[in-house]
C-alpha cells in the first residue's frame, strides 16, 4: 500500500442497506457495484455473507463480475462467518478481502460478550489468523472503538497486525465521537503501532452520523494518520447514516492540501452516476442526526440516558436528542 494514499472503502451494499427501505435486489446491487467500480473506489464491501443466502450470493456474484476494486465480505470472529466470507469473495482472487470484527469497548465486553480483555484479544487474533488462511487481505474492526479504552485499543491493534491484518478499521459505531477527540485517538494509535507508521498496515475509519459529524470525524482521522475511509453513497446507512462518499471525495480532492496529504486519485469519483445515486436517494431524507433511533443492534444495551447526557456535556449542549 502507498503510504500517503487515501483509500476509499464503499459500504453502500452492506451498511447502506441497513437504512430502512434501502434493501436491494441482486440486480440492483450489481448495478450499484458497477457504478462504484466506474468511480474507481478502492474497496466495495458487498455484504455479510453468513447472514443469508441472498447476502452470500450478492457478495459472490459481485466478486465474480466486478473487476478493479477489492471486494470485501464482512464476518464476525467466528469460524462459520469467516469460512462463508472466504467462499463468497473467492472469485475475486487476489482482490478478495475478509473484513472481520469484534466488539472491544468495556460496555460491549461486559454486557454483550461477557469477555475479559485477554479473551477479546485472543478471539481477535484467532479470527484474523483464520481469515489469513483464506485470503492475503484481511481487515479487522474493533467494534465500538471510539468508546474503547485507548491503551487497550493499542493492544488490540498491535495484536491483530502481528496476526496478519493489513488494515485496522476504527469504527465510531454509535456516532459518539467529535473531531478533536477522534483525531486524537487516531493519532495515538498511529504513533503507538510501528506498522502504521511504516505503511505495513493502515488505519481505516468508519464513522456514523448520529451527531452530524461523520464526514468531519473522517477528515480529522485522515489528518491524524488514517489511510482508508469507509463511506456510502449519499451517506445512507444504519440509524442516521454514514460518512457520505461524495462529500469525503470532494473534500479530499479540493482541500487535500490542507490535510497535508496527497490528492485522492479517485478517477471519476466527482461524478454522480445515476444508478448509485438513485439507490442512495431512496431514504436519504429519513437520515437526520440528533433524532431518537430504535433500529440497529449496535444500540442494544448501549442506548442509555447517561450516554446521551455525557455527549451533550461534551458539546456544551443541554440535550442532543430531539423529542
Amino acid at each position: 500500500m502507498k503510504k500517503n494514499r487515501i483509500y476509499i472503502f464503499d459500504t453502500t451494499l452492506r451498511d447502506g442497506e441497513q437504512c430502512p427501505g434501502a434493501s436491494m435486489t441482486l440486480r440492483e446491487k450489481l448495478e450499484v457495484a458497477r457504478q462504484l467500480a466506474r468511480l474507481k473506489v478502492d474497496v466495495i464491501e458487498g455484504g455479510f455473507p453468513v447472514i443469508s443466502e441472498g447476502d452470500f450470493t450478492s457478495v459472490n456474484t459481485i466478486a465474480r463480475e466486478i473487476k478493479g476494486p477489492t471486494i470485501a465480505g464482512l464476518a464476525r470472529c467466528v469460524p462459520k462467518d469467516i469460512e462463508a466470507a472466504g467462499k463468497a469473495v473467492a472469485p475475486a482472487g487476489k482482490k478478495g478481502r475478509i473484513h472481520v470484527f469484534l466488539a472491544t469497548s468495556k460496555l460491549h465486553r461486559e454486557f454483550k460478550l461477557g469477555k475479559a480483555q485477554s479473551q477479546i484479544i485472543k478471539l481477535a487474533v484467532d479470527g484474523v489468523k483464520r481469515a489469513r488462511k483464506l485470503v492475503a487481505d484481511v481487515e479487522f474492526s474493533p467494534e465500538d472503538a471510539s468508546r474503547t479504552e485507548p491503551d487497550f485499543l493499542v493492544e488490540v491493534c498491535q495484536a491483530v497486525v502481528d496476526a496478519g491484518a493489513t488494515t485496522v478499521n476504527i469504527p465510531d459505531t454509535v456516532g459518539w465521537a467529535v473531531p478533536g477527540q477522534f483525531g486524537e485517538l487516531i493519532g495515538h494509535l498511529h504513533d503507538s503501532v510501528p506498522e502504521f507508521q511504516s505503511g505495513k498496515a493502515i488505519i481505516s475509519v468508519h464513522c456514523h452520523n448520529d451527531l452530524g459529524m461523520a464526514v468531519a470525524n473522517s477528515l480529522a482521522a485522515v489528518q491524524a494518520g488514517a489511510r482508508q475511509i469507509e463511506c456510502t453513497v449519499n451517506g445512507i446507512g444504519e440509524r442516521a447514516g454514514n460518512a457520505a462518499l461524495e462529500e469525503i471525495v470532494m473534500a479530499l480532492k479540493r482541500r487535500g492540501n490542507k490535510a497535508n496529504r496527497e490528492s485522492l486519485q479517485a478517477g471519476g469519483a466527482h461524478e454522480r452516476p445515476a444508478g448509485a445515486a438513485q439507490q442512495g436517494d431512496r431514504r436519504r431524507e429519513r437520515l437526520r442526526p440528533l433524532e431518537r433511533h430504535s433500529s440497529g443492534w449496535h444500540h442494544q444495551k448501549t442506548r442509555d440516558v447517561r450516554d446521551h447526557g455525557s455527549a451533550g456535556r461534551r458539546l456544551g449542549a443541554d440535550r442532543v436528542a430531539a423529542d
